[in-house]
């Protein structure tokens, strides 16, 4: 389709959101849209429809067919509402869950869903104020509905919001059931086919008493209580960074027995204009700069940080001068499981039988801490419903110990099913606390993991590229990157590449092609070199972007010499970078 065309039907699409159905606001923003002499705009709210994929829905907000609204998040709901239906019927309730973060328009959109589900006979647990996405989870197999819904763009831009769908085992949907919800929200084309007008009988607000039950229950993760006594006034800053963890992680870091968490004032107001960052995603150095700031300002031992829905966890360590360093999201899963493991084989608590999961994209050093203690380490694609579902394999057979991604997050228990900040955050403080019970910091106790399982260096790189035009660059890079795979990174040859697409595993030394055991496929290349290096290359499923994920490996002759292997490896992560493409 030429560009003539393409805004012919696209100003087609628009004109019929002009009409009755549609409430004045909507048609007075399209009108402008129509009228504008740049249609550009135009073109990119309407050239499709806002896809609800297996992770739900995700845009910028506004109208038109391709954006977050009342009437996207009311087909999505109505879908849902009516699969949910088919799925249950012989149930004598249905009964789902809906929360939401700070974002702009959560609450209206929240309060929509919660209408539409009621409007179709289905019972609705709505959280009183927004909550972190675990406790959405956690309520969900609390209270044993049967689905939920999570409205939250995560640590997106300002601009966006999105529509999290989960299912009864409290993670987000897998097939069948995202798969077949998608074709039921397929079928709505019509605002017609809505029903909006709620039973408020239906409708039950939550809030308080699932607080508390809750945090109770993360408190039984705790492995070293005496630690936390004995250091009970160590200095934590803690932000929200205008987000929901707000609402629990000073509770439950107070709980745990923390007597002394600061707070970054500013950050505590909770706002989807989040008006202190740029972004505010934790892993970012710029969103955790006012807490480095109140950290230095106090001299805190550690710094934490949750996105807006309390999902993903930013840490701050103090290194061997003082200063304060960003740890990555790779090392944050190493330090958790390397302690997790650790204390339960001191508590004589390890029999075998215990497993931890990963995600392909995420630090193979995971599974040197794990193979080093005979615990199983399971890899599984990006997304923690992936993880979610090793753990639903497994109930009953393995003890999980833990679960975590290198996009900053982890899952430290088994009543929730999404990774979560709240009981993160709080289990990394007990973290530093057993360190310094040892004399040592974070940042000591992450190069002692280090010298015990071997250097490896981490970064991702995103390249962007909005609007449709930037969608059809990205399908041409995965393309290209398929038929002209590189023949060396860093200077080291590529000896292996996984494509998820067909789940062919290549050997390029032995010409040997393996089918590799996941449940479905995937859009990832990974490429291996004889070095020992891996870059991974996926397409974000929910952003106009294409992620690339390196590790490099470094011989690191002593602890001493961990800022000189740091230097090198940064160095060997840009080469590879450049011979990717991905510096551009």
């Amino acid at each position: 389709m030429n560009n003539d065309e393409l805004l012919i039907t696209v100003k087609e699409k628009a004109e019929k959101w002009l009409g009755p159905q549609y409430d004045e606001e909507t048609r007075k923003e399209v009108k402008a849209m129509l009228d504008a002499e740049d249609k550009t705009p135009l073109i990119d709210a309407f050239y499709k429809d806002l896809e609800f994929g297996t992770g739900g829905l995700r845009g910028i907000m506004g109208a038109g067919s391709n954006r977050m609204n009342i009437y996207t998040v009311g087909a999505a709901t109505q879908g849902l509402a009516n699969y949910l239906k088919d799925c249950f019927k012989d149930e004598p309730e249905i009964s789902v869950v809906v929360g939401h973060d700070v974002r702009n328009n959560s609450r209206k959109f929240a309060e929509l869903a919660a209408d539409i589900f009621s409007a179709n006979g289905i019972k609705v647990y709505l959280f009183e104020d927004c909550r972190p996405v675990p406790e959405v989870s956690y309520t969900i197999r609390k209270l044993g509905c049967n689905s939920g819904v999570m409205v939250t763009a995560s640590h997106n831009p300002k601009e966006y919001n999105g529509y999290k769908a989960y299912w009864s085992d409290g993670a987000q949907m897998i097939a069948p059931h995202d798969v077949q919800t998608i074709e039921y929200v397929n079928a709505i084309t019509s605002v017609d086919q809505i029903k909006f007008t709620p039973n408020k009988e239906l409708i039950k607000i939550i809030g308080k008493d699932i607080d508390e039950q809750y945090l109770d229950d993360i408190k039984t993760l705790s492995l070293s209580p005496e630690a936390i006594s004995k250091h009970a006034d160590m200095k934590i800053v803690y932000t929200p960074i205008h987000g929901t963890g707000g609402m629990l992680i000073f509770d439950s870091l107070k709980k745990w027995g923390f007597e002394n968490v600061i707070h970054v004032p500013e950050q505590d107001v909770r706002s989807g204009d989040f008006p202190t960052v740029d972004s505010p995603n934790p892993e970012n150095a710029e969103a955790m700069a006012m807490a480095v700031a109140k950290a230095k300002e106090t001299g805190a031992s550690i710094v934490v940080a949750s996105d807006p829905d309390s999902d993903r966890i930013g840490l701050v360590v103090r290194d061997s001068k003082g200063e304060y360093q960003l740890v990555n999201g790779n090392q944050i899963v190493m330090i958790f499981l390397y302690y997790i493991i650790t204390r339960n084989r001191e508590l004589g608590k390890l029999d075998g039988n215990e497993y931890c999961v990963k995600t392909i994209v995420t630090t193979e050093s995971i599974k040197s801490i794990a193979e080093k203690n005979d615990v199983k380490c399971y890899d599984c694609f990006t997304g923690f419903k992936w993880i979610a579902n090793v753990m639903r394999d497994l109930e009953g057979k393995e003890r999980y110990l833990g679960g975590g991604e290198e996009s900053y997050g982890f899952l430290p228990e088994t009543f929730v099913r999404d990774k979560d900040a709240v009981s993160s955050i709080t289990l990394m403080c007990e973290i530093a606390a057993w360190a310094a019970e040892k004399g040592m910091t974070l940042y000591d106790l992450l190069i002692d993991i280090y010298d015990e399982v071997g250097f490896s260096r981490e970064r991702s790189v995103s390249v962007v590229r909005p609007g449709k035009s930037g969608a059809d660059e990205i399908i041409a890079m995965m393309k290209n990157f398929r038929e002209n795979p590189p023949k060396e990174l860093a200077g080291s040859p590529v000896v292996m590449i996984k494509d998820y697409a067909d789940l062919n595993c290549h050997d390029l030394k032995t010409g040997n092609v393996e089918k590799m055991n996941f449940p479905t496929t995937s859009n990832v290349l990974q490429f291996f070199t004889e070095a020992g290096d891996k870059v991974s290359v996926r397409p974000s499923g929910t952003e106009p972007k294409i992620k690339f994920y390196v590790e490099v490996r470094e011989e690191m002759p002593s602890k001493a010499e961990y800022e000189a292997t740091v230097a090198k490896a940064e160095e060997k992560i840009k080469r590879v970078i450049a011979d990717m493409g991905a510096d551009k």
